[in-house]
């Protein structure tokens, strides 16, 4: 007799789910968490990218190289970097594509600024990513080193 009502009891608290203020609490307690991890987070993602376009810079660089090798000159600022993908008119010796598909551009998806001769000192060419806002200028630049 004991037992059956003991076994009730306990198949009653079973079925009986949680509170609201369990609920609540719950939610609160993921609320923090979010609102702690979310910011550094995307820190991580916007440094990642950063990481990203001086990779980049220097991968380009170095397909720059090669096309430099095969032509005997860097592509001038007017044949930009669509002399990687498509030979220029002028071009002897162009052995490409260097790069597939499009002329390739930066982690978020605005144009490199590729200029030949380039406007800095020690430099055969400029090749910049202008940053997360497109519009980055001078030091703000990723650049080639």
């Amino acid at each position: 007799m004991w037992q059956n009502r003991d076994s009730e009891r306990l198949r009653d608290r079973d079925e009986r789910g949680f509170t609201l203020l369990e609920i609540l609490v719950v939610i609160a307690i993921l609320g923090l968490l979010i609102g702690l991890v979310a910011p550094a987070a995307l820190r991580q993602l916007a440094g990642a990218k950063v990481s990203v376009a001086k990779q980049s810079v220097e991968r380009i660089g170095t397909i720059l190289d090669m096309y430099k090798l095969d032509t005997g000159t860097y592509p001038s600022s007017e044949q930009g970097m669509r002399a990687l993908v498509e030979k220029p008119a002028d071009s002897s010796g162009w052995s490409g594509p260097y790069v597939k598909g499009a002329v390739p551009v930066d982690p978020w998806n605005h144009p490199y600024i590729y200029r030949s001769p380039s406007s800095r000192p020690d430099h055969d060419y400029d090749l910049c990513s202008t940053g997360p806002t497109g519009t980055a200028s001078g030091a703000d630049q990723i650049c080639n080193p």
